[in-house]
């Protein structure tokens, strides 16, 4: 035993000693061994020759040749600047001795040498060339996942090498061909050449309306394409997002079979592009567009017979098919259960009840009262069957807060109040877009409001300033704005910048062409006057009149009916935040927004009787 190690010992000295020698020789220039540097030279010369010469390369004594002048130089010089060289230049000999003769123990070899590379020098400049040589010979074996393992070693520890960019974009084309995740330093909302999340899709369906909500962790580029309906396929509709990515697990198509929509197919259609395919029953219409914050893209697709109402002076009256004969027996029958056919609504009996006095009893949420009687309102089909409350923010978002308030908790209290008032003194179903303290995105509150075919969309909230003494009430319906403090109301809410609101003006004024804007422009002043002058009978004189404004809020873009936000007081203030925990002021408050909304469809029953039936004209004609 004491032997060999006494022979280890002495073949270890010796070694030191000759590598010593070969080192001071390197540096004193002495002529006794070429130096490490000439050698390398020389290795490097019959490497090239065996590239370019097929008479030498055709032979594999030649090849072992070329592996037997780097080796003698590792061996030699372990630690000299050619020791990564020389075991990189192992690596590529037997690769292409592998290609050449097909032995798989030269693959091996090549493996072997470019891991030794990146184990025993992992900072040297060719540290990420193994990497990438180890990638490309796992997948030219079957191995992607194994490859894209060895890509993601370069492009997140050698950000700065050469290989960097040609890892990422092959790691790219790995995660589409077969579905493998990319690393998470390859997508961010930053950075050149950084990809984008795209997240897995939400979507709100019914039989003539849906709403696709895509959200992406940063801003992106997309654009939108129609394919026209073919022999075997409807329309639909796809959108590309530029500098994108999908992970692999939300890349499966999701059939839907729920209303309008049929099936979401999300991929990745190119290494840097994902495509979302929307496959729709029919489309009609559709409009398309993004807000900020986090950056989401919406799009509203409506049905074949469901489009968007064209522009009308007096949006609230329906458009009556033009059928004369019709509309004249209408008046003069007696059959309440005749009724009028609207354009792009099926035929169905109407259940509304829009009173002037209220009912003692209240009916079960969500059930309307049947009528005696029709008014000349429901006769026309202007229905009021359902209404959608939406009290603002919720869960993870609190709204504004002051004096230990939250404003989420304050607006559901009083939605929850209300509820109950609208179904009794308007016999219709009312809905809420939260009843718990829950968070709800902003689209999706007008997106249950369009697929539930509510007639009314009332969101509410409480207000806030920076001066303790701003108070008041304020009413807002969805509109271009140039008034700085309704952007910051709005732009507040939306819990974005001004700055952005300003951006989205550009967007909103093509998404409201055919926005019910007149209609809820009245359905406001109603409510806000309601609001006003019946709390001020009841003896709350200390609510000062902010006006009914206009602004861009997310909560109402895309809304299909009459839609408004009430700003009901400033938590900010003492006053106001005494008035919205006062039980009496809820009461009243609740019946007064309800008086308004029947002060609403009065008024258009008004507007509706002002015309004369009796011309002979159409009735599209008299609008």
């Amino acid at each position: 035993m004491i032997h060999r190690s006494f022979l280890i010992a002495l073949v270890t000295i010796i070694h030191l000693l000759f590598v010593h020698g070969v080192a001071l020789a390197e540096n004193t220039g002495s002529n006794t061994f070429p130096s490490v540097s000439k050698r390398y030279d020389e290795a490097k010369f019959y490497y090239n020759q065996l590239q370019t010469n097929s008479k030498l390369s055709a032979t594999r004594e030649n090849w072992l040749k070329g592996t037997r002048n780097f080796r003698r130089i590792y061996l030699s010089s372990p630690k000299s600047r050619f020791a990564s060289p020389c075991l990189y230049m192992l690596g590529r000999l037997y690769l292409d001795m592998y290609k050449t003769f097909e032995k798989p123990i030269d693959l091996d070899e090549s493996i072997s040498y470019y891991k030794d590379i990146v184990r025993l020098f992992p900072q040297h400049r060719l540290a990420d060339d193994s990497y990438f040589a180890l990638g490309t010979i796992s997948l030219s074996r079957g191995y992607p996942q194994k490859a894209a393992d060895f890509l993601t070693e370069i492009v997140t520890n050698y950000t700065n090498g050469d290989m960097h960019t040609k890892a990422g974009e092959l790691l790219k084309v790995l995660s589409k061909e077969h579905d493998i995740a990319l690393p998470k330093i390859m997508i961010s909302s930053t950075g050149e050449n950084k990809l984008s999340y795209v997240l897995p899709v939400k979507y709100w369906s019914s039989d003539n309306y849906t709403r696709v909500v895509i959200m992406a962790s940063g801003p992106v580029n997309y654009k939108e394409v129609l394919l026209e309906q073919t022999d075997n396929t409807p329309r639909r509709l796809y959108i590309d997002f530029k500098q994108s990515y999908i992970e692999p697990q939300y890349r499966a198509p999701v059939p839907i079979k729920d209303g309008l929509l049929e099936r979401i197919r999300t991929g990745q259609f190119s290494p840097d592009t994902v495509r979302v395919v929307l496959d729709i029953a029919s489309i009609g219409s559709y409009k398309i567009f993004s807000l900020p914050d986090p950056f989401r893209v919406v799009i509203d697709v409506r049905g074949k017979g469901h489009g968007e109402p064209a522009d009308q002076d007096v949006a609230a009256i329906p458009t009556i098919a033009n059928d004369l004969q019709r509309t004249k027996k209408f008046f003069t029958t007696t059959d309440s259960t005749d009724i009028v056919v609207l354009k792009g609504h099926k035929k169905k009996p109407i259940n509304a009840t829009v009173s002037s006095t209220a009912s003692n009893n209240r009916s079960h949420r969500g059930k309307a009262t049947q009528p005696d009687r029709f008014s000349l309102a429901q006769q026309l089909g202007l229905r009021v069957k359902k209404i959608v409350i939406d009290p603002g923010h919720g869960g993870k978002d609190p709204g504004a807060i002051a004096f230990n308030f939250k404003e989420k908790d304050i607006v559901l209290r009083i939605a929850k109040q209300l509820a109950p008032v609208l179904e009794r003194e308007l016999g219709c179903e009312v809905l809420l877009t939260r009843d718990t303290d829950v968070f709800v995105p902003l689209e999706e509150r007008t997106a249950i409001a369009n697929t539930e075919n509510a007639d009314l969309f009332i969101s509410l909230h409480v207000n806030a300033h920076p001066s303790a003494k701003v108070r008041g009430l304020e009413t807002y319906y969805l509109n271009l704005s140039t008034n700085a403090e309704a952007m910051r109301v709005a732009a507040m809410e939306n819990a974005t910048s001004t700055h952005q609101m300003s951006d989205l003006q550009d967007i909103l004024s093509d998404i409201m062409k055919n926005s019910k804007i007149e209609e809820s422009s009245r359905l406001a002043q109603q409510v806000h006057n309601s609001i006003l002058n019946k709390a001020a009978d009841q003896g709350y004189t200390n609510i000062k009149n902010l006006g009914v404004k206009q602004a861009p809020f997310y909560v109402l873009i895309g809304a299909q009916m009459p839609a408004i936000l009430i700003e009901i007081a400033f938590i900010t203030n003492k006053e106001d935040v005494k008035n919205l925990n006062d039980p009496a002021f809820a009461k009243i408050l609740t019946q007064d927004i309800a008086d308004g909304v029947r002060s609403y469809i009065n008024s258009t029953t008004a507007q509706l009787q002002s015309f004369d039936f009796n011309e002979d004209t159409s009735y599209d004609n008299a609008l």
